[in-house]
């Protein structure tokens, strides 16, 4: 799928895990983008049982565009998004899904389109979706632990001090390029956050 292939877009997910023991794990990167975003723009976020999540409405640039925090458990994440994108008729190319990416260093954020992961929420979502891979990502680096025996504790431990600021500079900087995406084009957004690095 190329850019122009995106239709508007007009759901924006963050994963995570529901419960305070999670709220502040590496796993709820994407749960934290959606937070800063309604953040922005002002939006309270509801819960609502029929979405399995909390939801809000913003607007950019005109575009109007669906806020979702699933409270399912991170591997269930595909009943939300599949509950609120056929209930607003959310096409497969108007969804965007924030997600903590462990290839990643902590401080770089990357948009995707489509493609593989051994993410446990994307896989979900992707099984939910008529097994359809083709929708924009945004990938939250978290770094890994070196091991994958050690995969579990590192992405359900918190960060640290200065690693949560390099994850949290990075969200800010892609909630910036959000905007970007929804006015421009997904390629000027790429190229601006795809050259950020946290310090």
């Amino acid at each position: 799928m190329t850019d122009k292939q995106l239709a508007p877009i007009s759901l924006i997910v963050g994963l995570g895990n529901p419960g305070p023991e999670y709220q502040h794990t590496r796993h709820n990167a994407g749960s934290w983008f959606v937070e800063s975003l309604a953040k922005i723009y002002n939006c309270p976020l509801k819960l609502e049982n029929k979405f399995y999540g909390y939801t809000g409405r913003i607007s950019i640039s005109g575009q109007d565009i669906r806020l979702l925090i699933p409270t399912t458990y991170m591997n269930k994440s595909g009943q939300a998004v599949a509950a609120m994108a056929k209930f607003y008729r959310v096409p497969l190319s108007g969804l965007l899904v924030a997600f903590d990416e462990l290839d990643m260093p902590p401080g770089v954020a990357k948009f995707k389109i489509g493609g593989s992961s051994s993410q446990n929420g994307i896989r979900d979502i992707v099984s939910k979706m008529s097994n359809q891979k083709g929708f924009l990502r945004l990938r939250i680096g978290i770094g890994h632990p070196g091991d994958k025996n050690r995969v579990t504790g590192h992405v359900l431990g918190k960060a640290s001090q200065h690693e949560q600021q390099q994850i949290e500079d990075a969200i800010d900087e892609a909630t910036r390029c959000v905007e970007i995406l929804i006015k421009e084009d997904l390629k000027k957004a790429m190229n601006r956050l795809h050259s950020f690095k946290a310090e």
